[in-house]
């Protein structure tokens, strides 16, 4: 059993304030008061919230947009008012992003000036809700993609988290490694750089079933096949091994484990999605690793969507 991280498993509300088209119809009726209500039911205490650079800074990134910082105040005011707590996640910075399509983000990794204003949006995000960490974490950034980055990456988020702290010191912090937060990445990661910061992975394994038919997702060549769990070779023993290495990485460090996404794509029928749900969920609660589902609403995956009515009641007990 690993530290525990102080909440257990939650559901992401993708789509809101990241990977859409930022008009005003998204970001203020997309995600509403009834939603929060909503969650509050299913037995979650938490959720992740990822957000984009661009609602937050302007263009050259010399000033701050208040609507941007307006909205993750509603989000935690509905949390607080239906006793819920918050992953704020930066999903895209200015010059990278974890998706190719459509994003034109690049050079993050190389240009120390793209670094700059990345530290210095999360400094705003400190001065906003550093007082806030009783319910509140922050990830410094989603999915990084490339193994050449590890290096630039191990060096971005220490010295993100230095200057995060002079005024957030008590907020947990997520840091994630490349392959977009792989388990077996994990390894790579610099030693946590406080006792309040957190190994993060996403786990969508096998991707084979999880992304059948995921048009972005080029490693599936055949993106008409389908794949039913039986087929899929997923047991106890394969989320074992998927995770073992950020779970040995975990313990060498004595830190806790948060597993930020995972879940199953709206191509695969929701029962053989169930499935999955319900041995994923014998790994994470025997190793007390915290969890976030992806997601909500839409965005391929959406758990209160429509479709999934059969099965929500029974799915919602292994999230």
């Amino acid at each position: 059993m690993l530290k525990k991280m102080g909440f257990v498993k939650g559901v992401n509300l993708g789509g809101w304030l990241s990977q859409c088209d930022y008009s005003d119809d998204r970001l203020y009726n997309f995600i509403t008061e009834a939603d929060f209500e909503k969650i509050s039911t299913w037995g979650v205490d938490h959720v992740r919230i990822p957000v984009d650079y661009n609602i937050f800074e302007n263009e050259d990134g010399t000033g701050y947009i208040e609507k941007g910082f307006e909205r993750v105040d509603f989000a935690l005011s509905m949390c607080r008012k239906y006793n819920l707590k918050v992953v704020l996640d930066l999903h895209k910075t200015a010059g990278f992003s974890f998706d190719n399509f459509g994003e034109n983000e690049a050079g993050f990794f190389e240009n120390e000036k793209l670094q700059e204003r990345f530290y210095r949006l999360w400094e705003e995000f400190a001065k906003h809700y550093g007082k806030e960490n009783s319910y509140l974490v922050f990830e410094l950034l989603n999915e990084v993609t490339s193994s050449k980055y590890i290096d630039a990456w191990n060096r971005i988020s220490y010295e993100c988290i230095r200057r995060i702290r002079q005024y957030a010191p008590d907020t947990v912090i997520l840091v994630g490694s490349y392959h977009n937060n792989s388990a077996h990445s994990v390894p790579f990661l610099a030693k946590p750089y406080d006792d309040k910061t957190v190994i993060n992975f996403h786990c969508y394994a096998p991707l084979e079933f999880t992304h059948q038919g995921a048009y972005w997702a080029d490693i599936i060549k055949d993106k008409e096949k389908r794949v039913s769990f039986e087929e899929s070779g997923v047991t106890e023993e394969f989320f074992e091994n998927e995770f073992a290495p950020a779970i040995e990485t975990a313990k060498k460090y004595n830190t806790c484990l948060y597993c930020g996404e995972y879940g199953v794509i709206d191509r695969c029928a929701p029962e053989e999605a169930l499935k999955w749900y319900k041995v994923i969920n014998k790994i994470f609660e025997k190793y007390g690793i915290a969890r976030c589902a992806w997601s909500y609403k839409q965005m391929d995956f959406g758990l209160s969507d429509e479709r999934m009515d059969n099965v929500r009641e029974e799915l919602l007990k292994y999230l």
